[in-house]
């Protein structure tokens, strides 16, 4: 079973940074476009950050210019790299990924459970 693990969130002031990371594991034969949501008390899950296969990238407008995605495919991993970061961008981040997985390929999309981002000084 393929699972995502993501990790690096925690506490930081108003203008701070932290790099998330999102580590796939399992019976993996390739990983597709990875995703990062985030999702703040009361709202919705929305779209921060996606990286493809091929590294190209593209970012909500809230992040644009503040956050990078990016991944090391030899470790199954993305990061998220957050700086100057704003209270509002207090969230649970979570990662999904297209995956395909052995033995026969079959495709499909993974969540992991999140970590905890709290901008606060």
């Amino acid at each position: 079973q393929v699972q995502m693990v993501e990790s690096g969130g925690g506490l930081v002031q108003p203008g701070g940074s932290l790099r998330l990371s999102c580590a796939a594991s399992g019976p993996i034969l390739s990983i597709h476009a990875v995703h990062w949501f985030r999702q703040a008390p009361g709202s919705q899950r929305v779209l921060a950050a996606t990286i493809f296969h091929t590294g190209s990238t593209t970012y909500s407008n809230l992040v644009k210019g503040r956050f990078t995605i990016s991944r090391d495919n030899a470790k199954n991993t993305v990061y998220l790299q957050m700086n100057n970061l704003k209270t509002e961008d207090a969230a649970v981040y979570y990662c999904r990924a297209g995956a395909q997985v052995a033995p026969y390929g079959a495709y499909g999309e993974v969540w992991g459970r999140g970590t905890l981002v709290t901008v606060s000084s």
